[in-house]
């Protein structure tokens, strides 16, 4: 009988050499390896960079000044915040589409005054007028952007004068403020709080919540990335671009002027002269959150990160005492180069990858 071993024939003993592996492959797995690796953490980066900034802020200004870590002072800090939270979150949709609105700050104050005025025929008057206006407001912006195909930073710049213009003819040049009632319900919703956190606060988180899963969990979330990524590739897959950018800026003229009605309630009264800027602010706390300004990327959790880190700068600068409010300007656009900066050294990796 002839049996083969399985030794080589050669005598020596040894196995047979195993095959060796196809040219390039070990070198293309690691190549892979390293490619995924690289692109997971600029994602990591551009997603959460913004929160271990935040952390380390709080950290720092927590040794330095021992009012700063605080309850009272976290409280202060979060109710300030959120009524720039909910305007920001707006317009983090309309920026991941690929859009700007720089209307909001002007609908705000125009939500505000509109609240207080209709606030003395109670609740539901004071929150429905001003969303129904603000509503109508982002609505025309919507449509004039996705039907005439007219440039966002244009149609939203007259919006802004637009809104600003109806504030001071509602209100005499300035000169009438509208009053809230006091012990009414709405002066509640704006002044009342759960354990000490005030109801702005737990409003704003509500809808932060909301739009977290609308962006990350359903068809229309993905529509607006993808409207961002490529309008003509969003449109030959057959997605409606149109209603999703329209739908964008009704959102946003919603949320700015539901952020001014609740403001109102807080400040029991319609102050004309607030505002003025916020829609640079809301940008700024967008894109240091990690949402790309050329659309396609972006998440609340990143733009509420953002929001607090710009809350707590404000806050910083009050604790020092010697520097007015102007230095916050100057930090805010000192974090917004850097992040922009950053943003195109991340989008430069990816494209090379």
């Amino acid at each position: 009988m002839n049996l083969t071993s399985p030794l080589a024939s050669s005598g020596t003993g040894a196995p047979a050499p195993a095959p060796a592996p196809a040219k390039g492959t070990a070198v293309t797995d690691r190549a892979g390896a390293e490619v995924s690796g690289r692109e997971r953490l600029a994602s990591l980066v551009q997603r959460q960079g913004v929160l271990a900034v935040l952390l380390l802020v709080v950290v720092i200004a927590s040794f330095a000044y021992p009012t700063f870590a605080t309850l009272d002072n976290a409280r202060g800090v979060t109710v300030q915040a959120s009524f720039l939270a909910v305007v920001a979150l707006g317009m983090t949709l309309v920026i991941i589409t690929g859009g700007i609105d720089l209307s909001v700050g002007s609908v705000f104050a125009l939500g505000g005054v509109l609240a207080a005025w209709a606030s003395q025929w109670g609740l539901l008057p004071a929150l429905l007028v001003p969303l129904a206006a603000c509503g109508a407001i982002g609505c025309l912006n919507g449509l004039l952007i996705a039907r005439a195909g007219m440039a966002p930073f244009i149609v939203t710049l007259a919006s802004l004068l637009g809104a600003r213009g109806l504030l001071l003819a509602l209100t005499d040049e300035g000169a009438t403020t509208y009053l809230v009632p006091k012990d009414s319900a709405f002066a509640t919703l704006g002044q009342g709080s759960i354990a000490g956190f005030g109801y702005p606060i737990l409003v704003a988180l509500a809808l932060f919540g909301a739009g977290g899963i609308v962006l990350q969990r359903t068809s229309f979330g993905q529509t607006l990335f993808a409207v961002g990524g490529s309008s003509d590739a969003a449109t030959l897959m057959g997605l409606p671009v149109a209603r999703a950018k329209v739908t964008v800026y009704l959102l946003s003229g919603l949320l700015a002027g539901f952020a001014g009605a609740i403001n109102a309630a807080r400040l029991s009264s319609g102050v004309t002269i607030i505002g003025t800027g916020m829609e640079l602010d809301a940008i700024a706390a967008v894109v240091i959150g990690g949402t790309l300004l050329v659309g396609g990327a972006g998440s609340v959790s990143g733009t509420l990160w953002g929001v607090l880190l710009l809350a707590v700068i404000q806050n910083l600068i009050n604790q020092i005492g010697s520097l007015n409010s102007s230095y916050q300007s100057v930090v805010s656009g000192g974090f917004l180069i850097l992040v922009v900066v950053a943003q195109r050294y991340v989008s430069r990796s990816r494209r090379t990858l």
